[in-house]
């Protein structure tokens, strides 16, 4: 079997370097640009680093990809930059990239945090996305309004279309892709499942899975097997994209919950002089 090749992901940051690291990995389609906002909301407090990861926004394309490989990406990250821990924060697919992250790297992480999804193989797909994208003559058009006239046909909530075509950009006179919807289509079954987990391995600690009233894909028995010690809450009234749909709530439970960890390590500081 190959070792797998990380890459370098290209990121954004938010605050003071000397605050401790929170970095924040998006969900399929997505990319840093979507959680831009929240990351200033939450820099006050935390250095963040929001990063594209692979085959999304500007980060370099492979042909693999799947949980392993996204959460060597990470590990390559963090070597690069020095941080020998850090708080993590991922929705959806960001957020199983943690949570197998979590799993395989435990003595890298301070505090983790999992938006709305569980580790388990769900049962949508994602295909006929990929096909609506793949079926926009990118040649023909020449505004960005013409792409969503073809979208629209078959994806009818507006919201959802305006978020995919962010992924759309206007490169010398012509559109392109930043996401790599051959490997999408290809590896979108990855995305949907969680790798098996060896026998007996777990992350005993403390986490958070923060989870939008109106989903479903918070699933509390799956989550308690791996995660025995997971703290579950729900925003209600928010639904999958719970950080965009309510960022007042959204940061505010993320806040709280982080700065328990931050009270506590200050108070064992304290207590060792």
């Amino acid at each position: 079997m190959s070792a797998i090749k990380s890459l370098p992901l290209v990121f954004q940051t938010f605050g003071d370097s000397q605050k401790p690291p929170l970095i924040i990995l998006h969900g399929f389609f997505a990319s840093a640009r979507n959680w831009r906002s929240v990351a200033q909301r939450l820099s006050d407090q935390f250095y963040v680093y929001v990063l594209d990861q692979r085959n999304h926004g500007e980060s370099p394309h492979a042909d693999v990809m799947d949980y392993p490989a996204m959460a060597q990406d990470l590990l390559f990250f963090m070597d690069q930059h020095s941080l020998l821990k850090a708080n993590i924060l991922g929705h959806s697919m960001g957020g199983k990239v943690a949570m197998w992250f979590a799993l395989h790297h435990p003595q890298r992480l301070l505090e983790l945090i999992i938006v709305d999804i569980a580790p388990k193989t769900y049962t949508h797909s994602f295909d006929a996305t990929v096909d609506a994208l793949q079926q926009i003559p990118l040649e023909q058009i020449r505004m960005r309004k013409e792409a969503d006239n073809y979208l629209q046909v078959t994806i009818k909530d507006s919201n959802f279309r305006q978020f995919l075509l962010q992924n759309l950009v206007l490169d010398k006179g012509h559109y392109r892709w930043r996401i790599n919807l051959s490997v999408f289509f290809r590896c979108s079954d990855n995305i949907i499942a969680f790798p098996k987990i060896a026998p007996g391995r777990r992350w005993a600690k403390r986490v958070l899975f923060l989870g939008g009233g109106n989903s479903d894909y918070i699933d509390s028995p799956t989550i308690l097997k791996l995660f025995p010690s997971a703290i579950i809450d729900v925003i209600a009234g928010a639904g999958h994209w719970l950080h965009a749909e309510q960022p007042d709530v959204f940061c505010e439970r993320v806040l709280g919950y982080l700065e328990q960890d931050l009270l506590q390590r200050s108070e064992r500081i304290e207590d060792s002089f």
